[in-house]
């Protein structure tokens, strides 16, 4: 089934549960998404920046989560990250290091434009693991009070094996050669060995005076093995969404639209404000 496919599927499935879902809270702050007047308020000091993942937008992946968020109070903000300029409609594509940079001058941007002294990241998939890159490589450690990463690649994913078949007919050098030549450096760098990978993974992940949340599904397809998604690390807390709501079958393109993923979601970014699943959603498996 084609991704996109798989995204209408589980957006017209995240529709159904919202019209049977509690009315969330009017927003608090001043604005919307990407409102650059919005203003945190005292319950939500945080500007709450948002990253898509590979082959995504900002208007496609985590926008819904986005617009939860900001119905809650939030001033939030998203970019379209990783876009070349011959293929500006689909992000997510650049390497790793060279996407940081933009994402680092957007949350600045954000900071400015808000007064915020931090913003927290949420990011799903390569979006996961921008936010854990940006919080380690970039130097803004001081800025980040929160990292949230739904199925991130933390330590390289093999795509359910895949990747490891390709290396073993190909052999490493020459799958990096290939998808260097037709453009899409993406997909060397966040695999098992690649760039960005060995980077973040050289020393702890996990910088101190940042809270972390890991979020991941027991059933995630392309981000395998699951665990790969986990910093085992002091102060970060690692969640399996079926910890929570064990027959809910979401996979990776699911996650993003996921009721129980963001529920988590909202838990880790007011943790003392944290509530429990009473009723527990059915994510798409896709």
């Amino acid at each position: 089934m084609a991704r996109g496919t798989k995204r209408w599927l589980a957006a017209i499935g995240l529709a159904a549960a919202l019209v049977t879902s509690a009315a969330v809270p009017a927003q608090a702050a001043s604005g919307g998404n990407n409102d650059f007047a919005c203003r945190p308020s005292a319950a939500h000091p945080n500007p709450v920046v948002l990253l898509h993942g590979t082959f995504a937008t900002y208007y496609e992946d985590l926008n819904f989560l986005q617009a939860d968020l900001a119905a809650r109070g939030y001033c939030t903000f998203s970019l379209t990250y990783g876009a070349y300029p011959q293929f500006p409609l689909v992000g997510g594509l650049k390497p790793v290091a060279e996407s940081s940079l933009e994402i680092k001058a957007f949350v600045e941007k954000v900071r400015a434009a808000t007064g915020a002294a931090k913003v927290d990241v949420v990011g799903h998939s390569e979006g996961g693991l921008q936010a854990v890159y940006l919080a380690k490589m970039q130097g803004i450690q001081s800025e980040i009070g929160k990292v949230v990463g739904i199925a991130p690649p933390t330590h390289g994913a093999n795509a359910s094996g895949l990747l490891t078949l390709a290396y073993t007919l190909l052999g490493k050098s020459t799958w990096d050669t290939i998808v260097k030549t037709i453009g899409l450096p993406i997909f060397a760098d966040e695999l098992d060995g690649g760039a960005a990978i060995v980077a973040l993974n050289t020393g702890p992940v996990a910088q101190p005076g940042i809270a972390y949340t890991i979020i991941t599904s027991r059933y995630d397809e392309l981000v395998t093995p699951t665990e790969t998604s986990f910093i085992r690390e002091p102060g970060v807390a690692n969640q399996y969404v079926q910890d929570f709501c064990p027959n809910d079958p979401v996979g990776h393109i699911g996650e993003a639209y996921d009721l129980n993923v963001w529920h988590l979601v909202r838990n880790a970014l007011d943790p003392a404000n944290a509530t429990p699943i009473k009723l527990c959603a059915v994510g798409s498996p896709g």
